[in-house]
């Protein structure tokens, strides 16, 4: 698919992930918005509720209408809450129309969906025809793309090139993931509260995040004899970036060394994953505002363990900038069309 513009509707608009996507979208060579849609019934424009979008758009959500899409647009994004899209993708599905949806619905079994999310699945014809696409390993053979999960890119990254070599201890994969507040999304909660945030850290979700299943059942394509890993989050008191520490055990002996050259060579030709030099670890600043995912690695001879460090910033890396590297690979543009963005370091 190849296209010398792209008209893009966006689903979903008013959440971090929809506003994340039309931040990174203005200043896309090749891609334009041509309509925004939202399930209230608002009709002033954008900028009135998003006073930093005066005079960089002007357009007006409209009410969401399948067909109306499918014909004035190339593409639809879904940046909509979990529990939404899988209940209005269908026409889109049936036709065959582009889309990527940033949200859960369609990256999981209809089993594991009812079970993580406490939601009902789509039914599983549609469910076929969709396909998880995590950005920097790209193999599309469906127009439905399901974006990974925030967690779920910046620990797919650390592990991916141990598991595409099956050297993974199964028993011994341990995931300390730590995300900025925007990861927790725009609703308010007790736990999300200003003041129990600043100034503080907590656990949630130990054993019970929806990105545990999604993490798991793309390891398991690497390498199939991983079915489980031991996985916790917590919040950080910081407006966005992930900050995973893996600590894992290899099923042989590997030198440092060795270990190094293989993560090096898995991405030497992935444009957005950089490996930091031998014990040197990234860290959240490098990354924020961009598409980077950046990774470090250092191994611990007496206790075997390999610690790796991802880090990402959730908004881009982990939502509307993986989406966008997604659609640049649908319409064949080269991956880093409109992403070339460096670190907001200050």
């Amino acid at each position: 698919m190849n296209k010398e513009m792209i008209n893009v509707a966006i689903v979903g608009v008013t959440g971090y992930g929809g506003l994340e996507l039309l931040r990174l979208l203005y200043n896309h060579p090749v891609a334009h918005v041509v309509s925004i849609h939202n399930t209230s019934n608002s009709s002033d424009d954008i900028s009135v509720s998003y006073p930093h979008l005066k005079s960089m758009y002007k357009i007006t959500p409209t009410p969401f209408d399948p067909m109306h899409i499918m014909q004035s647009a190339d593409l639809v994004f879904f940046a909509t809450s979990s529990g939404v899209s899988k209940d209005l993708a269908q026409p889109f599905i049936e036709a065959h129309f582009p889309v990527i949806d940033l949200s859960g619905d369609f990256r999981l079994t209809a089993t594991d969906y009812e079970t993580w999310y406490k939601k009902t699945p789509a039914t599983q014809a549609l469910l076929d025809q969709a396909n998880y696409s995590l950005a920097d390993f790209y193999q599309n053979d469906s127009h439905y793309i399901a974006n990974p999960g925030c967690y779920a890119t910046a620990t797919l990254l650390a592990l991916a090139p141990l598991a595409q070599h099956q050297l993974l201890d199964q028993e011994n994969i341990v995931i300390d993931a730590k995300s900025g507040l925007s990861g927790a999304g725009k609703s308010l909660n007790l736990s999300s509260h200003f003041v129990n945030v600043n100034e503080n850290f907590s656990m949630y979700k130990p054993n019970q995040h929806q990105h545990i299943p999604e993490i798991t059942q793309q390891l398991n394509q690497w390498q199939p004899d991983i079915n489980h890993i031991q996985f916790t989050t917590s919040l950080l008191p910081i407006n966005r970036g992930i900050f995973v520490s893996a600590y894992v055990k290899l099923n042989k002996p590997v030198s440092p060394d060795t270990l190094q050259q293989i993560f090096e060579d898995t991405y030497k030709n992935k444009p957005f994953v950089r490996v930091m030099s031998k014990n040197h670890l990234p860290d959240i600043k490098q990354v924020v505002g961009t598409n980077f995912a950046d990774i470090g690695l250092t191994y611990n001879p007496d206790t075997k363990y390999l610690t790796i460090v991802s880090v990402i910033d959730n908004m881009v890396k982990g939502a509307a900038g993986q989406a966008i590297q997604n659609m640049n690979h649908l319409f064949n543009l080269d991956e880093t069309t409109g992403l070339h963005l460096i670190a907001q370091y200050a």
